[in-house]
């Protein structure tokens, strides 16, 4: 068998030297966006890029090496959760009466809230910063009012005051709000949503 010879070892050693750097290159960035995702379930609304540089253990130089800024950044988190964010709204029975439907939808929503909570804040509060973001924020509410409508059909017969009345009602605010300002339980919060929600459609 014939070795080797000198061209063919050097183009050896470079193409695994090249996968080397794309490995390490590809945890760098890997763990940027999971620092960011850990600063920000932890409270911090608004991380800086040195900040996330310190916890992803990379220099700052490393960092925007990675992401031309934080708006990358911020995007690049957003398309890490997608498919955890879209598997806590799925569900293949959506059958029962009015009323079980809206129980059961609420109690869905309310655990997803409480889940996603630190994230949406941090989201919330880029908004003004970032167009990309509010671009895919905006995306994602209308996804919630079509699976809340998947769940009630009937909300999309009502009047255009109450289906938007309902759909206030059911946000991440109107949760956020009863959770965190009022101090009350998730059971505790999912029954008043539930009831004004089927008192809305009732009164439809």
């Amino acid at each position: 068998m014939p070795l080797p010879g000198k061209g063919d070892s050097v183009e050896l050693n470079i193409v695994q030297s090249s996968d080397g750097r794309r490995q390490r290159s590809e945890r760098s960035q890997t763990a940027i966006i999971a620092a960011a995702l850990a600063l920000m379930e932890e409270g911090t609304l608004v991380p800086t890029a040195q900040q996330v540089a310190d916890r992803a253990g990379v220099g700052i130089r490393s960092f925007f090496r990675h992401f031309a800024d934080m708006d990358s950044l911020f995007l690049a988190v957003d398309a890490s959760l997608l498919d955890s964010y879209e598997a806590l709204f799925r569900v293949d029975d959506r059958s029962g009466s009015l009323g079980q439907r809206t129980v059961r939808a609420i109690d869905l929503y309310g655990n997803a809230f409480d889940k996603l909570s630190q994230i949406v804040l941090c989201t919330k509060a880029l908004l003004w910063r970032f167009p990309k973001l509010r671009e895919n924020y905006a995306w994602h509410q209308k996804r919630l009012r079509k699976e809340l409508e998947l769940w009630l059909p009937e909300v999309a017969e009502l009047s255009r005051d109450r289906r938007e009345a309902v759909h206030a009602v059911a946000s991440f605010e109107m949760w956020n709000r009863l959770r965190e300002h009022q101090g009350l339980s998730q059971k505790a919060s999912g029954e008043i949503v539930a009831q004004l929600v089927l008192n809305l459609i009732s009164a439809g």
